[in-house]
């Protein structure tokens, strides 16, 4: 299972040894123009995209890969999370259990939002996560306000950048039916190059397509 990251291990080691091994890269995504389709079927534009981002990680190998107990393995599911503002304008986190069915996605997605969003403290859920389980995340955010061309992301160590931050912003509309958003992608340069971030963008339009489909 492991045969593509061996051919790229001598890569791995390069990056690894490195203070700082994260690739980080900003970029105009453009998508199907899905919106509207969204508005018709009663389903958040957000909870959709969150849902086809994700779909998307686990299609493209290289994000799939993680460090752990300092040997490289390959997760085979995710933890939906993202942030949120509460009431107060804090950013905190909201998390829940994935589920392939969109319309159960999105209706957990929206739960967990609304709780999040209800609280004063940091939600702390993902610290009830075992060490291995919290390798299943992708840590992402949404600021719909900005048209960012650039963000640096925090990680707890710049020595472990494995669990991929993903970020997009306010969208707009584009030519021929379509939606473009500022998106950004910050990983491991050991696991992820920027044709695989390409191969991520590609991905997330082919979900939006069929899930439209």
């Amino acid at each position: 299972m492991m045969q593509n990251f061996e051919r790229r291990r001598d890569r791995f080691d390069l990056f690894d040894r490195m203070d700082s091994p994260a690739v980080n890269l900003c970029f105009t995504m453009d998508l199907p123009e899905f919106r509207p389709w969204c508005k018709a079927q009663g389903l958040a534009p957000f909870h959709v995209m969150l849902c086809a981002v994700l779909r998307a990680v686990l299609q493209v190998e290289n994000f799939r890969y993680r460090v752990f107990e300092g040997e490289v393995i390959r997760i085979d599911a995710l933890v939906p999370s993202f942030t949120v503002l509460n009431a107060h304008g804090d950013l905190n986190f909201a998390m829940f259990d994935w589920t392939d069915d969109l319309r159960e996605f999105v209706a957990r997605g929206r739960a967990a939002r609304d709780e999040a969003a209800a609280m004063v403290e940091l939600n702390q859920k993902y610290r009830t996560l075992s060490p291995r389980r919290a390798k299943e995340q992708v840590f992402v955010t949404c600021m719909p306000w900005l048209d960012f061309t650039a963000i640096q992301h925090p990680t707890a160590s710049l020595a472990t950048p494995d669990i991929p931050s993903l970020a997009w912003g306010r969208m707009r509309d584009a030519p021929g039916g379509r939606v473009q958003l500022p998106f950004s992608v910050q990983a491991h340069h050991g696991f992820v190059d920027g044709y695989h971030i390409h191969l991520l963008a590609l991905q997330v339009a082919r979900e939006l397509d069929d899930i439209m489909r």
